[in-house]
């Protein structure tokens, strides 16, 4: 998944003067970092993140995203203007958005340098999977604790249990509160729960259908699993993922297991240089597929990988998911 990949090690180690962090951060091998001034209002912020605690004691002034789904996170907040840089789109930024992230900075194409990231003088950096914090790549987040730059990583990359819709909520909720926004916050949870409740209304009562999430993979094929938001939407539009006892959001399964478990629906996860028309192609074509209802009935549905990821889209996500397994309920 391209979120996921890594980039060749590029980083430098520089002397650069680096900006001063916000916050007091607990790492396992760097020691907190020193905050002088009085704090903001509403502060100080104690967050505990994948196993890193936070002291925010004002909201981040030159924040820097490290995958789509966090910078999208950020600008549903307007948080924009405390930005200092991003990096790493997997599709196009939806329209709504378009506007304030033309006025950041970008980075690189995928995961910057560690040098292209202290280029931007940051004093948090946030990233939406694990790769975002590489220690091969010179990024961890105990080495960017050392040079006084506070981070924290989406939650789906460090679930304690299945990723639901609580864990959005709380994703959420705690940008909100490190950025001073909470209201913001609460009214981007307001109006995801409206949307879910009127995919429940419309789908109710309606069977279930049986699906295979096909990401990528011709060998064998990359599919969500049970442990990560993707599981969840598929559930709350009104399907059953044949893969949810992979204990993991994403793993590798051959076509043979798909064939046995025989799908009614493929969900298409659509990024990356491959179009969707060639993935269809390819599963159309695929022998151990032939006989499978949802290759036979030709029904597919597709969804943009940023919509797939925990991040302000899954209820967007999970609505024009519903309308493609159950479209006789929007008709």
């Amino acid at each position: 998944m391209t979120g996921r990949r890594s980039l060749p090690f590029l980083s430098l180690l520089i002397p650069a003067l680096l900006v001063a962090g916000c916050g007091t951060t607990e790492q396992p091998t760097a020691g907190p970092t020193a905050v002088t001034g009085p704090a903001a209002t509403g502060f100080p912020v104690t967050v505990t993140n994948c196993g890193v605690t936070t002291t925010f004691q004002k909201p981040p002034q030159r924040a820097v995203t490290l995958n789509q789904h966090v910078t999208e996170i950020m600008l549903a907040l307007g948080l924009e203007k405390s930005m200092a840089g991003t990096a790493f789109l997997d599709d196009e930024i939806p329209p709504a958005y378009e506007s304030a992230y033309r006025g950041i900075k970008v980075l690189a194409e995928e995961y910057p340098s560690y040098e292209a990231l202290l280029s931007a003088e940051p004093d948090f950096v946030y990233g939406g999977f694990t790769s975002a914090f590489d220690d091969k790549e010179g990024r961890s987040r105990a080495v960017l604790a050392k040079a006084g730059i506070n981070s924290h990583v989406n939650i789906e990359a460090c679930p304690t249990g299945p990723v639901t819709m609580t864990q959005v909520e709380d994703e959420i909720r705690t940008i909100g509160k490190i950025f001073g926004v909470s209201d913001r916050a609460e009214q981007q949870i307001t109006t995801a729960r409206g949307v879910l409740d009127g995919v429940k209304a419309k789908i109710d009562g309606a069977d279930p259908a049986r699906v295979f999430v096909y990401d990528s993979g011709d060998k064998t094929a990359f599919t969500a699993g049970g442990a990560g938001i993707g599981n969840e939407m598929i559930k709350l539009a009104g399907g059953t993922n044949l893969f949810a006892d992979l204990p993991k959001s994403f793993g590798d399964v051959s076509f043979e297991q798909v064939a046995d478990r025989a799908p009614e629906v493929i969900v298409i996860y659509d990024y990356g240089d491959k179009p969707v028309e060639v993935k269809k192609k390819f599963l159309l074509t695929n022998p151990a597929l032939k006989d499978v209802p949802a290759i036979k009935n030709q029904r597919f549905a597709v969804l943009p990988l940023s919509s797939t990821v925990l991040g302000v889209r899954v209820p967007a996500g999970v609505e024009a998911l519903a309308r493609q397994i159950h479209p006789d309920r929007f008709a």
